[in-house]
């Protein structure tokens, strides 16, 4: 039970509902075994209804002390009002039985609901506390496959499971137990029996759990396969690259197909052969009961009496459905193994960016920002050495470099996306790893170059860093972001639902909203990446004015490919290979003919 260890937590915080649970299935078992009991005094009667009626008494041990009162109402009221007694009896053992199994399901049912609920909740937090480096040694599709298919595996086999596991082997102990209280002899070739059955079973069930595994992997590559496609259905037509990647999802899903063929041969065997064995030792046990049933009629006294063996059998009969179901929920355990263990892997995945207990607040940024001989490293290959620089507040500075020299990295340290390797970056002279990442990034909007928006309304996509904004304050950041005119031009306005990914709007409207939203927030430093790179000449000239107003009296780091956007930058950094190579004005920069005035050539920047 190590691997569901989770399970078990969140089944921890039901401790008094289970135990009630457990007493109510207990009470269940009891009353059934009682009603049952009551068919070898039944037989008995019937089969001496010849007897007078102040010598008949019962010959059983199915009901214990009631055989007592059994003879007393024999004695009273004669064979017929004992077989009325009989019959309410059985009638109300019944009721009892079903009512506290009814109770049982009540009460077990909502915990059931409960766990999937904490732990879907629990996985989707755990994705939002990941670090952003998580995300890129990852495809987006496992991901996915592990919020539903694998959540879903765990709900349908081994959540639903639960409850059986807990009653199903309550049941099997309580009839075992009573069936050894009335025949030990015969429950010895039973207890031989039932551990070769259970070999079996555990035999066929032993490779469901990997093959489970490898579902869930290929289920996971087909979502990639359709997340890329749906991202890039443009390209894929434009190319001609329907048949490539049809043949490469197909080929997925095929496997997939024979891998969950496989899985459910094994699973639909479980119950069959549970029921063949079953009678096999039915079989068994009819023989072995019938000599002892015929020693009892031969020497008095001795084996079994006949109605016994009719008990022992129905008892048998009705141990045969719990131990299919257990035998089917081992299956199942079997099969949600997989599913578990890699939810265990997102849930225990470390998360290297956390707040320190004593965390300090960044009420407001006052002075700068600071790279003291700052160095990171992703696994064993730097990005970034030994990078020195001060951001003094109100001042723009630019990164430019070619790709792959650790423009974006260098910026997203300060939002502590990640966190230095060596060195320091301090805010305000207190290195960011001692204030609360809540207060650091509220300080900070970031407009990145691929326009980041949700399937929502424009209203909610630009108070989205402001959920308590007010109608006025939305159309106030969208004015100075130049949106206000098209989103007007919605037949809904605000109100307007742009699509998944904001499909419904061009590239520069949909980074215009990302302006507004970043201008909402209305933070005091500003990260700009490549924010114009993607648009044509009337919407980088629309975006670039919006962003020129919203940089005005903020703190800025801007990274940009077009030189022509930064050219006005307090200070310019030059990157190249993880280091600074220049740094200065554009002026200063263009006088040295170094690497930054190549780049300006390259671009015919005058």
């Amino acid at each position: 039970m190590k691997k569901f260890s989770v399970i078990l937590q969140y089944l921890s915080k039901y401790r008094g509902k289970i135990a009630i649970y457990l007493i109510f299935t207990l009470l269940s078992i009891a009353f059934g075994l009682l009603s049952l009991g009551m068919l070898s005094p039944f037989m008995n009667i019937l089969f001496k209804s010849d007897v007078p009626r102040q010598a008949a008494t019962v010959s059983t041990n199915a009901i214990g002390p009631l055989k007592n009162i059994l003879d007393d109402i024999i004695k009273s009221y004669g064979q017929t009002g004992a077989l009325i007694a009989i019959c309410i009896f059985i009638i109300l053992t019944t009721f009892l039985k079903n009512l506290f199994l009814y109770w049982s399901s009540y009460i077990s049912s909502p915990i059931r609901s409960a766990t999937i609920t904490f732990l879907r909740n629990d996985v989707y937090e755990k994705i939002l506390a990941l670090p952003i480096g998580y995300f890129t040694e990852r495809r987006k599709g496992d991901l996915i496959s592990r919020m539903t298919n694998d959540i879903y595996e765990i709900e349908s086999s081994v959540v639903s499971t639960l409850e059986g596991l807990i009653k199903d082997p309550l049941t099997i102990i309580a009839y075992l137990v009573y069936m050894v209280y009335l025949s030990p002899a015969l429950s010895l070739v039973l207890l031989i029996l039932l551990p070769v059955t259970g070999f079996l079973i555990g035999r066929i069930s032993r490779s469901l759990k990997r093959q489970s595994q490898d579902a869930s992997i290929k289920l996971g590559e087909s979502l990639s396969v359709l997340d890329e496609t749906l991202g890039g259905i443009r390209i894929i037509k434009g190319f001609g690259a329907e048949l490539l990647l049809g043949k490469k999802f197909r080929q997925i899903n095929d496997n997939l197909f024979h891998i969950r063929n496989k899985m459910n041969a094994r699973r639909d065997l479980a119950s069959p052969l549970t029921e063949v064995l079953g009678v096999m030792i039915l079989c068994t046990i009819l023989y072995f009961g019938g000599r002892l049933v015929l020693e009892h009629v031969g020497h008095a006294g001795k084996g079994l009496p006949g109605g016994d063996l009719i008990v022992y059998i129905s008892v048998f009969a009705m141990l045969i459905n719990p131990a299919k179901n257990l035998s089917t929920s081992f299956f199942n355990i079997q099969r949600g193994a997989a599913a578990m263990e890699r939810v265990e892997e997102l849930l225990k995945a470390p998360v290297s960016i956390l707040d320190d207990p004593n965390a300090k607040k960044l009420a407001a940024f006052q002075g700068k920002i600071e790279f003291r001989h700052v160095g990171f490293s992703y696994e064993d290959t730097a990005i970034l050495n030994d990078i020195n620089l001060v951001i003094e507040k109100g001042k723009t500075i630019a990164l430019v470099g070619s790709s792959g020299a650790g423009k974006s990295t260098l910026a997203d340290l300060v939002p502590r996306f990640h966190d230095t390797s060596s060195g320091e970056l301090l805010i305000d002279g207190v290195n960011i790893k001692d204030y609360s990442l809540r207060t650091v990034r509220a300080q900070m909007s970031i407009v990145t170059q691929e326009p980041i928006l949700f399937n929502d309304t424009i209203s909610a996509n630009i108070a989205l860093g402001k959920p308590d904004a007010t109608q006025e304050e939305i159309i106030g950041a969208a004015k100075i972001a130049n949106a206000h005119d098209f989103i007007m031009r919605k037949e809904e306005g605000y109100q307007t639902n742009i699509g998944d990914r904001g499909s419904k709007l061009s590239g520069g409207e949909r980074q215009r909203l990302t302006i507004a939203r970043a201008l909402l927030k209305n933070p005091p430093i500003l990260i700009l990446d490549e924010a114009t790179s993607s648009l044509d000449t009337e919407s980088e000239r629309l975006v670039q004015d919006a962003i020129n107003k919203m940089m005005q009296h903020r703190t800025s780091i801007v990274i940009a490919h077009r030189l022509s956007t930064i050219r006005h930058a307090d200070e310019i950094i030059v990157l190249q290979k993880g280091r600074i190579v220049e740094r200065g004005t554009h002026d200063e920069l263009i006088r040295l003919q170094g690497f930054y005035n190549r780049l300006v050539e390259m671009q015919e920047v005058k």
